[in-house]
Order: C-alpha cells, then sequence, then structure tokens
C-alpha cells in the first residue's frame, strides 16, 4: 500500500507557470501541467492506462471560489487519528484554523501537517462538501498550501483537487475529519470524470 496525502504533488504544485498571467490563464496551464502528470511514470494511475488516460474533469473556473483566509495558530502538539480510504487511522497535527468567507458566508477548515514530519512549509487542507459523493469523490478532496510569513493565505478552490486512491486503490488516502465538512458546495476544482478512471 501507498500513503497519500497533500504533499504527495509537490513537485506538481512547485512546476512552474509563467508569471503575470490572467488568472483563467494561471489555472489553466496548471491544470495542463496536472494532465501531464497523470500520465507521466510518476503518476498514480496504473502503468497500463496512462498512455490513454484522459483529461481531469472540473468545474469552470470561478474566482469567487478564491478566498483570503486568515491562520489562527493552535498552540498544540496533539495528534489526532484521521480516518483513511482503507480503514486504517493517519496520525496528523493540527496547525491551525484558517477564517474565510466564500460568497459571503463565514467558514473556517482547519490545517494539518502529517504528525511524523518536521517539514512544516505545506499545510494539508482536506475538505468535504455538498459536493461530495455526487459531483465529486465521496471522501473529499484536497488543498495544499505553502505556509506564508503573514499567516494569510490564499485558499483556492479552483486548485482543489481528488485524492489518488480515487485513480489506483494501492493509494491509502486522509478522509478530511467532520471539522473540514462544509455545509456549502464548492464547484470548483476537480470534479469526478464521467467515465470510471481506474
Amino acid at each position: 500500500m501507498r500513503l497519500l496525502t497533500g504533499l504527495v504533488l509537490i513537485p506538481l504544485a512547485a512546476a512552474c507557470t509563467p508569471r503575470g498571467l490572467p488568472y483563467v490563464d494561471e489555472i489553466n496551464a496548471w491544470r495542463a501541467q496536472k494532465d501531464q502528470y497523470m500520465r507521466s511514470a510518476q503518476s498514480p494511475v496504473v502503468p497500463e492506462k496512462r498512455a490513454s488516460f484522459p483529461p481531469l474533469n472540473y468545474f469552470p473556473i470561478d474566482e469567487s471560489y478564491r478566498a483570503a483566509a486568515s491562520l489562527n495558530r493552535i498552540q498544540s502538539d496533539e495528534v489526532i487519528e484521521m480516518d483513511t480510504s482503507d480503514g486504517k487511522k493517519r496520525r496528523m497535527r493540527r496547525i491551525g484554523t484558517l477564517q474565510f468567507t466564500l460568497k459571503g458566508q463565514p467558514l473556517t477548515l482547519t490545517a494539518f501537517v502529517d504528525a511524523s514530519e518536521n517539514d512544516m512549509r505545506r499545510l494539508f487542507v482536506p475538505f468535504g462538501d455538498l459536493t461530495s459523493g455526487t459531483e465529486t469523490y465521496p471522501g473529499g478532496r484536497y488543498l495544499d498550501l505553502d505556509r506564508t510569513a503573514t499567516g494569510v493565505y490564499d485558499l483556492d478552490f479552483n486548485r482543489a483537487y481528488h485524492p489518488f486512491c480515487l485513480f489506483n486503490p494501492d493509494y491509502v488516502c486522509p478522509i478530511p475529519p467532520r471539522e473540514n465538512r462544509l455545509t456549502v458546495p464548492i464547484r470548483a476544482g476537480e470534479k469526478l470524470l464521467t467515465i470510471d478512471p481506474m
């Protein structure tokens, strides 16, 4: 079994996209890189299906699903046992709560890091919403955030992605905890393919 946290996509997230592009072009370039990645040798897709793997499916780009979020740090080393796709537990540490407003509604999400990792440069934000199980994967989706010195984060749901266990059952993926289940639909980012991705 292979383990997946939100940090698996670091090479993709760090891939260069031209600076100064209009927002829609920037997101489209990021998505094109992701499609390339899904057909590469590092892809989670099983090798015999990589070459023919279709482009990922997305909601239309909508900048209203992008918000500035303030991180309220949690002064605790508490470790939680997060459920995963194979029924086991994954040890994660809460870093803080992200407070933001989306379409006029105040919301919060908890940011995590793997309890065994000392690298705090990225925050893992798993979430579910009212599209989970219909338009998006039932187990939720993920966001990865680069740490900032200011504590203010660009929470861009147009970059929300599905866990790799959707594409390959050998991957073990954390499931968003109850505190990260939003009671609104997030119609941005990856959505389910119209065909079986396996």
